[in-house]
């Protein structure tokens, strides 16, 4: 399996308060381009794969969602994890 508990430990310690804060917005935002990066590169190899294609696009609305929520509530958090996450050009 790609995602190890222990990789999403390291993601939630490196993008959220803690390794435990699982619900922060900027964990959730990191969790969820982790998964959407390896979904893309899965698909680059299995193009026909089109339950993975809805995931991947389900998955990218949650993150839309939550960027939109984050930006309301806090623009220094989001530009800031937006800046980590190279998700902006």
């Amino acid at each position: 399996m790609y995602l190890t508990t222990e990789k999403k430990q390291e993601i939630f310690s490196k993008h959220g308060k803690s390794a435990q804060d699982t619900g922060s917005a900027e964990g959730q935002i990191a969790l969820f381009t982790f998964r959407i990066n390896h979904l893309s590169a899965h698909l680059k190899s299995n193009h026909k794969d089109y339950n993975t294609e809805r995931s991947l696009v389900k998955l990218v609305g949650k993150r839309k969602r939550l960027l939109d929520y984050l930006k309301r509530k806090d623009i220094a958090r989001y530009r800031a994890i937006i800046a980590e996450l190279g998700l902006r050009k």
